[in-house]
């Protein structure tokens, strides 16, 4: 199944915009054993209020080879139940090489999208994009604080150039995403930043309209009912939604 397919059938399913990041920290929640323990249990809290998951794959290198095996694992787990998972992966190189990275992505750790980074320009982010099935979102303009350093005023430039693709726009943005909004009508837009960075919800959905997915990591995975999280943060984007 295509990703945008797998995608809005399970956003009309749970009636949701919100993803989940599964940016796992063992060391925050030391009561699980592995990260798939950890990852289960808030896939198990949150998949019916989710139209995806994104793990972020820093967060298992770090564990090393038992990591990644971790990350396939959740992979799978989360696709029994025909939801999509983004890899937050941010890869983008020469050619034989982001082949080799699309690959990985794609055919070893299973995942339907991934985020890909254009600095070395579109034939970087070809081999992603030759993935036809699978969904490619390009960092657009981030939400630390650090993206004025380059991204001014070339995240326009990158809107122009794959607005066709996914884009990944910081809730922290609002401004730079009306801009955004006016060259790429149509793009679908991930965001994370809302929640611990501080994004402005309520503008964000405005300004995104429903052609949007809301990423949310730490205040959902981290807080003491990851369910009941994931449920409020999902009915405010809903009740925001013009």
């Amino acid at each position: 199944m295509r990703f945008k397919d797998k995608l809005n059938n399970a956003s009309k399913k749970n009636n949701s915009l919100l993803c989940v990041g599964l940016d796992v920290d063992l060391s925050k929640a030391p009561q699980y054993k592995s990260i798939f323990d950890f990852n289960k249990a808030i896939i198990d809290a949150t998949k019916d209020l989710v139209c995806a998951y994104k793990p972020n794959i820093a967060f298992y290198e770090m564990y090393g080879a038992k990591g990644l095996e971790e990350l396939i694992k959740t992979i799978e787990y989360i696709h029994k139940f025909d939801l999509p998972v983004i890899l937050d992966a941010k890869r983008g190189d020469i050619g034989n090489s982001s082949a080799a990275y699309a690959k990985a992505v794609f055919e070893v750790y299973k995942a339907d999208a991934v985020t890909v980074s254009p600095y070395m320009g579109e034939d970087s982010l070809k081999p992603f994009l030759d993935y036809k099935d699978k969904g490619v979102f390009v960092l657009c303009l981030t939400s630390n604080p650090g993206a004025k350093d380059f991204q001014h005023p070339i995240f326009k430039d990158i809107a122009k150039k794959f607005g066709n693709a996914g884009l990944v726009v910081g809730a922290t943005r609002p401004e730079e995403l009306k801009e955004i909004r006016k060259i790429a009508p149509n793009a679908l837009l991930l965001i994370p930043g809302v929640g611990t960075q501080g994004g402005d919800l309520g503008s964000i959905v405005k300004i995104g309209g429903k052609n949007i997915i809301i990423n949310a990591s730490r205040s959902i995975i981290y807080s003491e009912n990851p369910g009941e999280a994931a449920k409020k943060l999902r009915d405010e984007i809903n009740e925001k939604i013009v």
